[in-house]
Protein backbone atom coordinates (compact mmCIF):
# COMPACT_ATOMS: atom_id res chain seq x y z
CA UNK A 1 0.00 0.00 0.00
CA UNK A 2 0.98 3.69 -0.15
CA UNK A 3 3.83 4.60 2.19
CA UNK A 4 4.08 7.84 4.19
CA UNK A 5 6.47 10.27 2.53
CA UNK A 6 10.01 10.39 3.94
CA UNK A 7 11.58 13.82 3.54
CA UNK A 8 14.52 15.58 5.20
CA UNK A 9 16.87 13.04 3.61
CA UNK A 10 19.79 13.66 1.30
CA UNK A 11 21.98 10.99 -0.29
CA UNK A 12 23.03 9.10 -3.42
CA UNK A 13 21.57 5.58 -3.37
CA UNK A 14 23.07 3.07 -5.82
CA UNK A 15 21.50 -0.35 -6.49
CA UNK A 16 23.90 -3.08 -7.61
CA UNK A 17 21.46 -5.29 -9.52
CA UNK A 18 22.36 -8.91 -10.40
CA UNK A 19 21.35 -9.00 -14.07
CA UNK A 20 23.31 -12.15 -14.96
CA UNK A 21 22.09 -15.49 -16.30
CA UNK A 22 22.27 -17.04 -12.80
CA UNK A 23 19.07 -15.13 -11.91
CA UNK A 24 15.70 -16.28 -13.23
CA UNK A 25 13.30 -13.86 -14.90
CA UNK A 26 10.89 -14.31 -11.96
CA UNK A 27 13.60 -13.49 -9.40
CA UNK A 28 14.68 -10.44 -11.43
CA UNK A 29 11.13 -9.07 -11.52
CA UNK A 30 10.66 -9.64 -7.76
CA UNK A 31 13.89 -7.74 -7.03
CA UNK A 32 12.69 -4.82 -9.18
CA UNK A 33 9.45 -4.67 -7.15
CA UNK A 34 11.52 -4.72 -3.95
CA UNK A 35 13.71 -1.84 -5.16
CA UNK A 36 10.69 0.33 -5.90
CA UNK A 37 8.95 -0.49 -2.60
CA UNK A 38 12.17 0.40 -0.77
CA UNK A 39 12.53 3.91 -2.22
CA UNK A 40 8.84 4.75 -2.77
CA UNK A 41 8.46 7.02 0.32
CA UNK A 42 11.63 9.05 -0.41
CA UNK A 43 11.56 12.58 -1.79
CA UNK A 44 13.72 12.80 -4.90
CA UNK A 45 15.64 15.82 -6.14
CA UNK A 46 19.02 17.61 -6.24
CA UNK A 47 18.69 18.39 -2.51
CA UNK A 48 17.00 15.14 -1.54
CA UNK A 49 17.56 11.52 -2.57
CA UNK A 50 19.01 10.48 -5.93
CA UNK A 51 18.98 6.87 -7.16
CA UNK A 52 20.86 4.92 -9.82
CA UNK A 53 21.35 1.31 -10.96
CA UNK A 54 24.38 -0.68 -12.12
CA UNK A 55 23.80 -4.08 -13.75
CA UNK A 56 26.03 -6.99 -12.74
CA UNK A 57 26.73 -8.92 -15.96
CA UNK A 58 29.72 -9.86 -18.11
CA UNK A 59 30.39 -6.12 -18.45
CA UNK A 60 28.96 -3.65 -15.88
CA UNK A 61 26.31 -1.37 -17.35
CA UNK A 62 24.72 1.82 -16.02
CA UNK A 63 20.92 1.76 -16.32
CA UNK A 64 20.57 5.50 -15.61
CA UNK A 65 22.63 8.16 -13.79
CA UNK A 66 21.74 9.62 -10.41
CA UNK A 67 20.39 12.92 -11.68
CA UNK A 68 18.08 11.66 -14.44
CA UNK A 69 14.89 10.73 -12.56
CA UNK A 70 13.97 13.20 -9.84
CA UNK A 71 10.32 12.33 -9.20
CA UNK A 72 8.58 9.22 -7.86
CA UNK A 73 6.58 8.65 -11.02
CA UNK A 74 9.48 8.79 -13.49
CA UNK A 75 11.73 6.69 -11.24
CA UNK A 76 9.05 4.02 -10.79
CA UNK A 77 8.63 3.73 -14.55
CA UNK A 78 12.40 3.59 -15.07
CA UNK A 79 12.72 0.69 -12.60
CA UNK A 80 9.82 -1.13 -14.28
CA UNK A 81 11.44 -0.68 -17.70
CA UNK A 82 14.79 -2.10 -16.53
CA UNK A 83 15.62 -5.23 -18.58
CA UNK A 84 17.77 -8.18 -17.54
CA UNK A 85 21.07 -8.37 -19.47
CA UNK A 86 22.04 -12.03 -18.73
CA UNK A 87 25.77 -12.91 -19.06
CA UNK A 88 28.32 -13.71 -16.32
CA UNK A 89 28.12 -12.65 -12.66
CA UNK A 90 31.17 -10.33 -12.59
CA UNK A 91 30.34 -8.50 -9.37
CA UNK A 92 33.94 -7.40 -8.76
CA UNK A 93 33.99 -5.60 -12.12
CA UNK A 94 30.71 -3.86 -11.30
CA UNK A 95 32.10 -2.69 -7.93
CA UNK A 96 35.25 -1.32 -9.58
CA UNK A 97 33.07 0.45 -12.15
CA UNK A 98 31.03 1.99 -9.33
CA UNK A 99 34.18 3.30 -7.66
CA UNK A 100 35.78 4.71 -10.82
CA UNK A 101 32.76 6.04 -12.72
CA UNK A 102 29.61 6.02 -10.74
CA UNK A 103 30.17 8.04 -7.60
CA UNK A 104 31.39 10.92 -9.78
CA UNK A 105 30.07 14.15 -11.30
CA UNK A 106 29.82 12.32 -14.64
CA UNK A 107 27.16 9.99 -13.22
CA UNK A 108 25.28 12.80 -11.44
CA UNK A 109 26.64 12.02 -7.97
CA UNK A 110 27.09 14.86 -5.49
CA UNK A 111 30.37 15.38 -3.64
CA UNK A 112 29.14 16.20 -0.13
CA UNK A 113 26.19 13.87 0.48
CA UNK A 114 26.13 10.37 2.02
CA UNK A 115 26.66 7.46 -0.41
CA UNK A 116 24.75 4.18 0.02
CA UNK A 117 25.18 0.95 -1.98
CA UNK A 118 22.46 -1.73 -1.87
CA UNK A 119 23.64 -5.00 -3.45
CA UNK A 120 20.91 -7.59 -4.05
CA UNK A 121 22.55 -10.93 -4.86
CA UNK A 122 21.82 -14.64 -5.14
CA UNK A 123 25.14 -15.14 -3.32
CA UNK A 124 27.22 -16.08 -6.38
CA UNK A 125 30.07 -14.16 -8.06
CA UNK A 126 32.59 -15.32 -10.68
CA UNK A 127 35.28 -12.80 -9.69
CA UNK A 128 36.76 -11.39 -6.49
CA UNK A 129 34.73 -8.76 -4.64
CA UNK A 130 36.77 -8.17 -1.48
CA UNK A 131 39.26 -5.58 -2.77
CA UNK A 132 36.89 -3.36 -4.84
CA UNK A 133 34.30 -3.48 -2.06
CA UNK A 134 36.85 -2.36 0.51
CA UNK A 135 37.91 0.53 -1.74
CA UNK A 136 34.28 1.68 -1.91
CA UNK A 137 33.93 1.52 1.88
CA UNK A 138 37.21 3.46 2.21
CA UNK A 139 35.53 6.20 0.14
CA UNK A 140 32.82 6.42 2.80
CA UNK A 141 30.17 4.35 0.99
CA UNK A 142 27.79 2.48 3.35
CA UNK A 143 27.21 -1.03 1.95
CA UNK A 144 23.98 -2.99 2.51
CA UNK A 145 23.77 -6.54 1.14
CA UNK A 146 20.57 -8.54 0.57
CA UNK A 147 21.25 -12.21 -0.20
CA UNK A 148 18.38 -14.13 -1.77
CA UNK A 149 20.45 -17.30 -2.25
CA UNK A 150 22.92 -19.35 -0.27
CA UNK A 151 25.87 -16.98 -0.22
CA UNK A 152 28.71 -17.45 2.25
CA UNK A 153 27.92 -15.62 5.46
CA UNK A 154 31.61 -15.03 6.17
CA UNK A 155 32.26 -13.58 2.72
CA UNK A 156 29.17 -11.39 2.67
CA UNK A 157 29.52 -10.18 6.27
CA UNK A 158 33.09 -9.08 5.42
CA UNK A 159 31.81 -7.25 2.33
CA UNK A 160 28.95 -5.42 4.09
CA UNK A 161 29.48 -2.39 6.29
CA UNK A 162 29.90 -3.08 9.98
CA UNK A 163 28.18 -4.30 12.05
CA UNK A 164 26.77 -7.03 9.72
CA UNK A 165 23.57 -7.42 11.77
CA UNK A 166 22.54 -3.92 10.57
CA UNK A 167 23.83 -4.21 6.99
CA UNK A 168 23.41 -7.84 5.87
CA UNK A 169 20.09 -9.62 5.19
CA UNK A 170 19.40 -13.22 4.16
CA UNK A 171 15.88 -13.69 2.79
CA UNK A 172 14.06 -15.74 0.16
CA UNK A 173 13.18 -13.71 -2.94
CA UNK A 174 9.44 -14.12 -2.20
CA UNK A 175 9.95 -12.77 1.32
CA UNK A 176 11.73 -9.53 0.35
CA UNK A 177 8.76 -7.39 1.55
CA UNK A 178 9.43 -8.64 5.10
CA UNK A 179 12.71 -6.71 5.30
CA UNK A 180 11.69 -3.62 3.29
CA UNK A 181 10.87 -1.32 6.21
CA UNK A 182 13.82 -2.45 8.32
CA UNK A 183 16.27 -1.87 5.45
CA UNK A 184 14.69 1.49 4.58
CA UNK A 185 15.01 2.64 8.20
CA UNK A 186 18.66 1.57 8.22
CA UNK A 187 19.30 3.56 5.03
CA UNK A 188 17.53 6.58 6.56
CA UNK A 189 19.88 6.40 9.55
CA UNK A 190 22.71 7.01 7.08
CA UNK A 191 21.22 9.67 4.79
CA UNK A 192 19.49 11.66 7.53
CA UNK A 193 22.45 11.70 9.90
CA UNK A 194 24.39 14.15 7.71
CA UNK A 195 21.60 16.67 7.36
CA UNK A 196 19.42 18.90 9.48
CA UNK A 197 16.15 17.08 10.05
CA UNK A 198 13.24 16.91 12.50
CA UNK A 199 12.04 14.03 14.68
CA UNK A 200 9.39 13.63 17.41
CA UNK A 201 7.00 15.98 15.60
CA UNK A 202 3.81 16.89 17.51
CA UNK A 203 1.14 19.59 17.12
CA UNK A 204 3.22 22.07 19.14
CA UNK A 205 6.85 20.93 19.00
CA UNK A 206 9.57 19.01 17.17
CA UNK A 207 13.20 18.10 17.84
CA UNK A 208 15.85 19.23 15.36
CA UNK A 209 18.88 16.99 14.81
CA UNK A 210 22.05 17.66 12.79
CA UNK A 211 25.52 16.14 12.26
CA UNK A 212 28.38 17.03 14.59
CA UNK A 213 30.14 19.87 12.77
CA UNK A 214 31.59 21.90 15.63
CA UNK A 215 32.82 21.38 19.16
CA UNK A 216 32.53 23.38 22.36
CA UNK A 217 35.82 25.09 21.52
CA UNK A 218 35.40 25.74 17.78
CA UNK A 219 32.11 27.64 17.62
CA UNK A 220 28.33 27.69 18.15
CA UNK A 221 25.11 27.16 16.18
CA UNK A 222 22.45 29.73 15.36
CA UNK A 223 18.97 28.36 14.67
CA UNK A 224 16.38 30.49 12.92
CA UNK A 225 12.78 29.37 12.42
CA UNK A 226 9.51 30.96 11.29
CA UNK A 227 6.17 29.97 9.70
CA UNK A 228 6.63 30.04 5.93
CA UNK A 229 3.53 32.25 5.51
CA UNK A 230 4.79 34.78 8.08
CA UNK A 231 8.60 34.94 7.94
CA UNK A 232 8.53 38.22 9.88
CA UNK A 233 7.79 36.15 13.01
CA UNK A 234 11.27 34.64 12.85
CA UNK A 235 12.68 33.40 16.13
CA UNK A 236 16.39 32.82 16.85
CA UNK A 237 18.11 30.44 19.26
CA UNK A 238 21.83 29.85 19.87
CA UNK A 239 23.45 26.71 21.28
CA UNK A 240 27.06 25.73 21.85
CA UNK A 241 29.10 23.73 19.33
CA UNK A 242 28.73 20.65 21.54
CA UNK A 243 25.02 20.33 20.63
CA UNK A 244 23.63 18.15 17.84
CA UNK A 245 19.92 18.57 18.66
CA UNK A 246 17.43 21.09 19.99
CA UNK A 247 13.75 20.87 20.93
CA UNK A 248 11.53 23.68 19.59
CA UNK A 249 8.20 24.10 21.42
CA UNK A 250 5.22 26.47 21.72
CA UNK A 251 4.59 26.10 17.98
CA UNK A 252 1.31 26.46 16.10
CA UNK A 253 -0.48 23.26 14.99
CA UNK A 254 -0.74 22.36 11.29
CA UNK A 255 1.89 24.95 10.39
CA UNK A 256 4.94 24.59 8.13
CA UNK A 257 8.11 26.13 9.54
CA UNK A 258 11.21 27.17 7.61
CA UNK A 259 14.25 26.25 9.73
CA UNK A 260 17.88 27.26 9.16
CA UNK A 261 20.95 25.92 11.00
CA UNK A 262 23.96 28.27 10.74
CA UNK A 263 27.25 26.85 12.09
CA UNK A 264 29.38 29.75 13.39
CA UNK A 265 32.99 28.52 13.38
CA UNK A 266 36.29 30.32 13.94
CA UNK A 267 38.16 27.48 12.17
CA UNK A 268 36.21 26.39 9.05
CA UNK A 269 33.31 27.68 6.99
CA UNK A 270 30.23 25.44 7.08
CA UNK A 271 27.34 26.30 4.76
CA UNK A 272 23.94 26.81 6.43
CA UNK A 273 21.49 23.89 6.33
CA UNK A 274 17.75 24.39 5.91
CA UNK A 275 14.67 22.23 6.19
CA UNK A 276 10.90 22.59 6.36
CA UNK A 277 8.87 20.94 9.11
CA UNK A 278 5.07 20.78 9.35
CA UNK A 279 3.54 20.35 12.81
CA UNK A 280 0.69 17.91 13.29
CA UNK A 281 -2.97 18.78 13.73
CA UNK A 282 -3.90 19.59 17.31
CA UNK A 283 -5.16 16.54 19.14
CA UNK A 284 -8.39 16.86 21.05
CA UNK A 285 -9.94 14.36 23.38
CA UNK A 286 -12.26 12.63 23.06
CA UNK A 287 -11.95 12.12 19.28
CA UNK A 288 -13.92 8.88 19.45
CA UNK A 289 -16.22 7.17 21.95
CA UNK A 290 -16.73 3.40 21.85
CA UNK A 291 -19.48 1.37 23.54
CA UNK A 292 -18.73 -2.32 24.16
CA UNK A 293 -19.53 -5.30 26.40
CA UNK A 294 -23.20 -4.32 26.50
CA UNK A 295 -25.36 -6.43 28.83
CA UNK A 296 -28.86 -6.08 30.28
CA UNK A 297 -27.70 -3.87 33.17
CA UNK A 298 -24.38 -2.34 32.09
CA UNK A 299 -22.05 -1.39 29.26
CA UNK A 300 -18.41 -0.39 28.88
CA UNK A 301 -17.51 3.14 27.65
CA UNK A 302 -14.03 3.94 26.28
CA UNK A 303 -12.57 6.96 24.49
CA UNK A 304 -9.39 8.11 22.77
CA UNK A 305 -6.92 9.68 22.77
CA UNK A 306 -5.80 10.32 26.34
CA UNK A 307 -3.77 13.53 26.58
CA UNK A 308 -1.57 14.93 29.34
CA UNK A 309 -3.45 18.22 29.08
CA UNK A 310 -6.71 16.59 30.30
CA UNK A 311 -7.21 16.49 34.08
CA UNK A 312 -10.51 14.57 34.19
CA UNK A 313 -13.40 13.16 32.18
CA UNK A 314 -17.10 13.52 32.97
CA UNK A 315 -19.51 10.84 31.71
CA UNK A 316 -23.15 11.94 31.52
CA UNK A 317 -25.70 9.24 30.70
CA UNK A 318 -29.48 8.92 30.62
CA UNK A 319 -32.24 6.93 28.89
CA UNK A 320 -33.84 8.06 25.62
CA UNK A 321 -36.39 9.52 25.67
CA UNK A 322 -36.28 11.10 29.12
CA UNK A 323 -34.71 13.79 31.28
CA UNK A 324 -33.06 11.58 33.89
CA UNK A 325 -29.26 12.11 33.77
CA UNK A 326 -26.50 10.67 35.93
CA UNK A 327 -22.82 11.68 36.16
CA UNK A 328 -19.60 9.68 36.51
CA UNK A 329 -16.17 11.31 36.95
CA UNK A 330 -12.98 9.59 35.76
CA UNK A 331 -9.37 10.62 36.30
CA UNK A 332 -7.61 12.10 33.25
CA UNK A 333 -5.13 9.21 33.13
CA UNK A 334 -7.88 6.69 32.34
CA UNK A 335 -9.73 6.18 29.08
CA UNK A 336 -12.63 3.88 30.03
CA UNK A 337 -15.23 3.08 32.64
CA UNK A 338 -18.18 0.74 33.22
CA UNK A 339 -21.67 2.24 33.51
CA UNK A 340 -23.84 0.02 35.75
CA UNK A 341 -27.31 -0.29 37.32
CA UNK A 342 -29.07 0.32 34.00
CA UNK A 343 -32.47 -0.78 32.70
CA UNK A 344 -32.58 -3.73 30.27
CA UNK A 345 -33.50 -3.25 26.59
CA UNK A 346 -33.06 0.55 26.83
CA UNK A 347 -31.27 3.10 24.64
CA UNK A 348 -28.99 5.53 26.50
CA UNK A 349 -27.27 8.73 25.38
CA UNK A 350 -23.69 8.83 26.71
CA UNK A 351 -21.65 12.07 26.61
CA UNK A 352 -17.94 12.06 27.46
CA UNK A 353 -16.51 15.50 28.32
CA UNK A 354 -12.77 16.16 28.68
CA UNK A 355 -11.86 18.88 31.17
CA UNK A 356 -8.49 20.41 30.21
CA UNK A 357 -5.99 22.00 32.61
CA UNK A 358 -6.65 25.28 30.82
CA UNK A 359 -10.33 25.08 31.82
CA UNK A 360 -11.52 24.29 28.30
CA UNK A 361 -13.95 21.43 27.74
CA UNK A 362 -14.50 19.12 24.77
CA UNK A 363 -17.48 16.74 24.51
CA UNK A 364 -18.49 13.84 22.30
CA UNK A 365 -21.66 11.73 22.51
CA UNK A 366 -22.66 8.19 21.52
CA UNK A 367 -25.74 6.02 21.85
CA UNK A 368 -25.67 2.75 23.79
CA UNK A 369 -28.30 0.02 24.04
CA UNK A 370 -28.59 -2.43 26.89
CA UNK A 371 -29.56 -6.02 26.02
CA UNK A 372 -32.76 -7.83 26.81
CA UNK A 373 -32.75 -9.76 30.03
CA UNK A 374 -31.58 -13.25 29.30
CA UNK A 375 -29.92 -12.51 25.99
CA UNK A 376 -29.34 -15.44 23.64
CA UNK A 377 -26.52 -16.70 21.41
CA UNK A 378 -26.60 -16.11 17.66
CA UNK A 379 -25.98 -18.19 14.55
CA UNK A 380 -25.91 -21.78 15.76
CA UNK A 381 -24.33 -23.88 13.00
CA UNK A 382 -23.05 -27.44 12.46
CA UNK A 383 -20.08 -29.05 10.74
CA UNK A 384 -19.76 -32.73 9.84
CA UNK A 385 -16.67 -34.14 11.59
CA UNK A 386 -17.01 -37.77 10.52
CA UNK A 387 -19.31 -40.74 11.12
CA UNK A 388 -21.84 -40.01 13.90
CA UNK A 389 -19.97 -36.82 14.94
CA UNK A 390 -20.85 -33.12 14.57
CA UNK A 391 -19.20 -29.86 15.61
CA UNK A 392 -21.72 -27.29 16.93
CA UNK A 393 -20.53 -23.63 16.82
CA UNK A 394 -22.16 -20.34 17.79
CA UNK A 395 -21.43 -16.63 18.05
CA UNK A 396 -21.05 -15.22 21.56
CA UNK A 397 -24.02 -13.83 23.45
CA UNK A 398 -24.07 -10.21 24.63
CA UNK A 399 -23.22 -9.09 28.12
CA UNK A 400 -21.06 -10.64 30.81
CA UNK A 401 -21.52 -14.34 30.03
CA UNK A 402 -20.28 -16.79 32.69
CA UNK A 403 -20.45 -19.81 30.36
CA UNK A 404 -22.61 -21.76 27.90
CA UNK A 405 -24.74 -24.89 28.38
CA UNK A 406 -25.19 -27.14 25.33
CA UNK A 407 -27.99 -29.75 25.42
CA UNK A 408 -28.33 -32.45 22.76
CA UNK A 409 -31.62 -34.44 22.62
CA UNK A 410 -30.90 -37.49 20.48
CA UNK A 411 -33.64 -39.26 18.51
CA UNK A 412 -32.09 -42.52 19.64
CA UNK A 413 -29.85 -42.70 22.67
CA UNK A 414 -29.57 -40.61 25.84
CA UNK A 415 -29.63 -36.80 25.96
CA UNK A 416 -26.45 -35.02 27.02
CA UNK A 417 -25.53 -31.64 28.55
CA UNK A 418 -22.11 -30.00 28.12
CA UNK A 419 -21.01 -26.84 30.01
CA UNK A 420 -18.15 -24.72 28.63
CA UNK A 421 -16.38 -21.51 29.67
CA UNK A 422 -17.34 -18.13 28.11
CA UNK A 423 -14.30 -18.18 25.82
CA UNK A 424 -15.42 -21.45 24.17
CA UNK A 425 -17.90 -21.15 21.29
CA UNK A 426 -18.01 -24.73 19.96
CA UNK A 427 -18.37 -28.34 21.15
CA UNK A 428 -18.05 -31.79 19.56
CA UNK A 429 -21.21 -33.94 19.67
CA UNK A 430 -20.68 -37.72 19.29
CA UNK A 431 -22.81 -40.89 19.15
CA UNK A 432 -25.37 -39.38 16.76
CA UNK A 433 -26.96 -42.28 14.93
CA UNK A 434 -27.06 -42.22 11.11
CA UNK A 435 -30.42 -41.21 9.66
CA UNK A 436 -31.66 -39.63 12.92
CA UNK A 437 -32.89 -36.07 13.62
CA UNK A 438 -31.53 -34.52 16.82
CA UNK A 439 -32.24 -31.28 18.69
CA UNK A 440 -29.32 -29.11 19.85
CA UNK A 441 -29.83 -26.09 22.17
CA UNK A 442 -27.26 -23.56 23.41
CA UNK A 443 -28.03 -21.34 26.41
CA UNK A 444 -25.79 -18.54 27.81
CA UNK A 445 -25.43 -18.40 31.59
CA UNK A 446 -25.42 -15.06 33.45
CA UNK A 447 -24.80 -14.17 37.09
CA UNK A 448 -28.45 -13.53 37.96
CA UNK A 449 -30.24 -15.90 35.59
CA UNK A 450 -29.75 -18.01 32.44
CA UNK A 451 -30.22 -16.42 29.04
CA UNK A 452 -32.61 -17.53 26.34
CA UNK A 453 -31.70 -20.72 24.56
CA UNK A 454 -31.24 -21.05 20.80
CA UNK A 455 -32.25 -24.45 19.34
CA UNK A 456 -31.84 -26.10 15.95
CA UNK A 457 -32.76 -29.52 14.54
CA UNK A 458 -29.92 -31.34 12.81
CA UNK A 459 -30.36 -34.42 10.59
CA UNK A 460 -27.63 -37.06 10.28
CA UNK A 461 -27.32 -38.52 6.79
CA UNK A 462 -27.88 -42.25 6.37
CA UNK A 463 -24.70 -44.29 5.92
CA UNK A 464 -24.01 -44.93 2.19
CA UNK A 465 -21.21 -46.43 0.19
CA UNK A 466 -18.58 -43.92 -0.96
CA UNK A 467 -19.39 -42.97 -4.56
CA UNK A 468 -16.90 -43.88 -7.23
CA UNK A 469 -15.72 -47.11 -5.59
CA UNK A 470 -16.86 -50.70 -6.09
CA UNK A 471 -16.25 -53.58 -3.76
CA UNK A 472 -14.02 -56.18 -5.35
CA UNK A 473 -14.64 -59.77 -4.31
CA UNK A 474 -11.59 -61.61 -3.19
CA UNK A 475 -10.54 -64.49 -5.37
Amino acid sequence: GPQPSTSNSEGDLLFLLDSSGSVSYYEFSRVKEFMWDLVQPFTFGPRDVQTSIIHISTTPTMEFPFDRYLSSGTLQQAIRDTQQLMGDTNTGKALSYAKEKFFSDEAGARPDVPKVLVWVTDGFSTDDISEPMQLLKDMGVTVFIVSTGRGSYLELSAAASQPPEKHLYFVDVDDLPIITKELRDAILDVIQANRLHAVDITSSSFRLMWPKLLSQETGYYTLEYAPIDDLARKRIKQVSGAHTSLMLSNLAPETTYEVALIPESNVHYFPPQTTRVTTLAEETSPAQVLISESGPYSFHVSWAPTLDSVISYQILYGPLPGNSVKLLEVDGEHNSTVVENLAPNTTYLVTVTAVYKSGKEKSLSAKACTQEEGSKVRHLRFEDMGPNTLKASWDSADGKVLGYRVRCRRQTGPSSVISVSPQIHSVILTDLASGTTNKVCVKPMYKNQPGKRLCRMVHMQPATEAQGYKHRQRA
